[in-house]
């Protein structure tokens, strides 16, 4: 994979203004950039269109490129809730929200450049019916295609330990139910996630390589606990997964999330590319 595909997400910059966050890490040296579409940062409900040509302006003025919008949270991720709604409340109005939300955050992405999009894979499901909640996982997801063909966005639904799709054959389990046929349905994947649930990072980006539309990595404790760490102050094998997409042929970004870091972002932004571009090959 060619070093010129790092990106690095602005949720760890949420103390920092969106243009602040973007500036920085184009400072730092990433190529890519992935938005937070939520408070502080791109929130949907509140972002204007001309808010949004300016920041592609910035963004390409600075001579990078949007990685990825992340929209799995979108209702407080600075410090209210992370995950409600969701894809699979009980309550209609509540899982419009997450619907409209959604759409908002795909046309966003055009608008700034973007070509694809990580979703909450549902969401906390509490022992429910799983089948009624893939149901409405598929449901409402499938109100979003419509603006993600006009809007040429692709949908990446990210795993996550805790949620209705932990696991890469999860994520399989609905595309193959739901969405075998729309290529606009793929995998986020989030090799920290797969990691904790007893998954090998590397094995899943070569069995799942032809679904796979972004990539998310951060390094995790050998306890497999769910707190994003530094990449370099962990347990995964970093060398394992970019030999892996170098197999699988991966063009995309790769793009680092650490979002507990709020009070030392930049620092672990720079610490982050620091331990990764010697990894990397190309020129």
């Amino acid at each position: 994979m060619n070093g010129e595909r790092l990106a690095f997400s602005t949720n760890a910059f949420k103390q920092a203004t969106l243009d602040e966050a973007v500036r920085a890490i184009a400072e730092i040296g990433y190529a890519g950039v992935e938005i937070m579409a939520d408070v502080p940062h791109m929130f949907p409900v509140d972002f204007s269109d001309t808010q949004a040509q300016e920041l592609r302006k910035l963004i390409e003025g600075l001579g990078m490129a949007v990685s990825n919008v992340n929209a799995f949270t979108g209702f407080g991720f600075d410090g209210g809730d992370t995950y409600h709604p969701t894809w699979l409340e009980d309550d209609p109005v509540l899982r419009r929200q997450r619907i409209d939300h959604t759409r908002r955050a795909i046309e966003l992405t055009a608008a700034i450049g973007g070509d694809c999009i990580s979703l909450q894979p549902g969401g906390p499901y509490q022992r429910r019916d799983i089948d009624r909640c893939y149901a409405l996982f598929a449901e409402g997801l499938s109100e979003c295609l419509d603006t993600a063909r006009t809007c040429g966005v692709i949908l990446g639904i990210e795993p996550e330990p805790g949620l209705l799709l932990e696991r890469s054959d999860q994520f399989e389990r609905l595309k193959s139910a739901f969405f075998a046929d729309e290529p606009l349905v793929m995998m986020n994947a989030d090799l920290g996630h797969f990691y904790c649930c007893r998954e090998d990072p590397a094995a899943v980006l070569e069995r799942c390589a032809e679904v796979i539309c972004h990539v998310h990595i951060e390094d995790i404790s050998d306890e497999r606990v769910h707190q994003h760490l530094v990449p370099g102050e962990g347990a995964m094998d970093f060398d394992a997964i970019f030999a892996a997409l170098d197999r699988i042929g991966y063009d995309g970004f790769v793009t680092v999330e650490l979002y507990p870091y709020t009070s030392t972002a930049e620092q672990v932004a720079r610490d982050a590319i620091q331990f990764l571009r010697p990894m990397l090959s190309g020129p």
